[in-house]
């Protein structure tokens, strides 16, 4: 962008930040045409600068998958790998379920080709594998479990829970569910 013209850079930002509203308040579904009115520019401005609804989404979550990636480093230094994977997908749930249309820009199945190394999913992988390979390392997780099954489940509980009176404390019940299983815990 540091070649756009300026009325260019300012279109894009007015478009993005009129895009974190709409999706916030209409999830994945917001309309881009709303959006170029919104805005003040035509659809085709919108279309210039995120030539697709995932485009628009994935610039509109860029900032927190930024901070779900530098929380994934973090977690790398942890003592405990099962520990460092689940708190970090517990952040990856409670973000998906607390950010409309997150959710539908995360699924996605496993690409035919080769994804773009700056989609949201690409850039998610990127960050927890190395997380989940840990815990695998350490025995502490089943080696075949896949990052994309653990994508699926994040994704999976924040779209089951989204329309959920409380939705956070519901998802985060239901992760608990997950991990821990439906056998009660022993006690000594």
């Amino acid at each position: 962008m540091a070649t756009q013209r300026s009325d260019a850079r300012r279109n894009y930002q007015r478009i993005l930040a009129v895009a974190e509203a709409e999706v916030a308040a209409h999830g994945a579904e917001a309309s881009q045409e709303q959006i170029a009115r919104t805005a003040g520019v035509g659809s085709a401005t919108v279309r210039r600068h995120f030539p697709t609804r995932r485009a628009l989404l994935e610039a509109v979550f860029q900032e927190r998958i930024e901070g779900l990636c530098a929380h994934a480093e973090r977690l790398g230094a942890a003592e405990d790998g099962r520990t460092a994977l689940l708190e970090w997908l517990r952040a990856l749930v409670s973000y998906a379920v607390s950010a409309r249309g997150f959710a539908d820009t995360l699924s996605y199945e496993p690409p035919v080709e080769e994804p773009s190394p700056d989609s949201c999913g690409a850039r998610i992988e990127a960050a927890g594998s190395p997380l989940l390979q840990r815990a695998v390392r350490e025995g502490a997780v089943a080696p075949y479990v896949t990052f994309h099954d653990l994508l699926t489940l994040a994704v999976g509980i924040a779209l089951a829970t989204e329309h959920h009176k409380d939705p956070e404390a519901r998802a985060g019940r239901l992760f608990h569910l997950a991990v821990e299983g439906l056998s009660p815990s022993k006690r000594s």
